[in-house]
């Protein structure tokens, strides 16, 4: 096997939740591109049948299921389909996320659960449905954030607490799972790239972050995306239980 090879995923099943929009866009291309048939999930069902024609169009099979990765039996329920469909799991993209920019003296209960519900809650949800299915040589990967890691001059505290119990969880499943059931769990933590999320930003507080951009400038989605192959593939097949900055440099400044 050449050292290319090792990031072919052909004959493999890749089930990604976020998939309707933005980065989760790029790594359903990303996906397929490398061989992976997908399962799509989003709480977005329309715009969900774009990416599945576009994985389609890279000549894989899709499946596009509505999901809302808070609801444990709609996680299950995407990965029977997958199953259903496809009849094996192996490499779970935990994208699906949410975000605010609170006063944490102003932020409401509900506020704060819904963040965590989504993302933190969620992404457990969908590991133990993926976990009870995947065979050994399988991958999850956890969209986490820099915010895990640092601040960012925002009131972000239900994120950045959610970001930061998905790197704890990732770490404690890759202790469960990577020796006992084959399957390694590993985290990306995105800097700023270009999404809906980043769209929301005002231009004046993206300008405030680009001195700690030591590549100068945001990030490109496919290079995340190529992240996210390198540690679903086999190319990655001795890394469990870590966390990735990919961030141009900013957690470092």
């Amino acid at each position: 096997m050449s050292v290319l090879d090792r990031f072919r995923l052909d004959g493999k099943v890749a089930v990604i939740t976020g998939a309707s929009a933005g980065l989760g866009v790029a790594f359903a291309k990303a996906l397929s591109e490398a061989g992976a048939d997908t399962a799509l999930g989003a709480r977005r069902v329309d715009r969900l049948e774009s990416t599945k024609a576009m994985v389609e169009a890279n000549g894989r099979r899709a499946i596009a299921v509505a999901t809302d990765v808070a609801r444990p039996e709609d996680c299950q329920a995407l990965v029977d389909a997958a199953m259903a469909e496809f009849g094996r799991v192996d490499v779970l993209v935990n994208n699906a996320g949410i975000g605010t920019a609170v006063p944490a003296t102003k932020e409401t209960p509900e506020q704060f659960r819904q963040v965590i519900d989504v993302n933190l809650n969620g992404c457990y949800w969908m590991a133990q449905a993926c976990g009870r299915v995947m065979q050994p040589g399988s991958s999850i990967v956890n969209i986490s954030s820099i915010l895990g890691l640092t601040t960012a001059g925002l009131p972000q505290a239900a994120y950045a607490a959610s970001k930061a119990g998905l790197i704890g969880l990732t770490r404690d499943l890759a202790q469960q799972w990577t020796g006992r059931k084959g399957i390694r769990v590993n985290a990306i933590a995105p800097g700023f790239f270009e999404s809906e999320m980043t769209d929301a930003y005002a231009p004046e507080y993206l300008s405030s972050q680009q001195p700690r951009m030591l590549a100068g400038r945001m990030g490109d989605p496919e290079e995340l995306a190529a992240a996210v192959l390198f540690l679903a593939s086999s190319a990655g097949g001795y890394v469990t239980g870590q966390t990735l900055a990919v961030d141009g440099g900013i957690t470092i400044t």
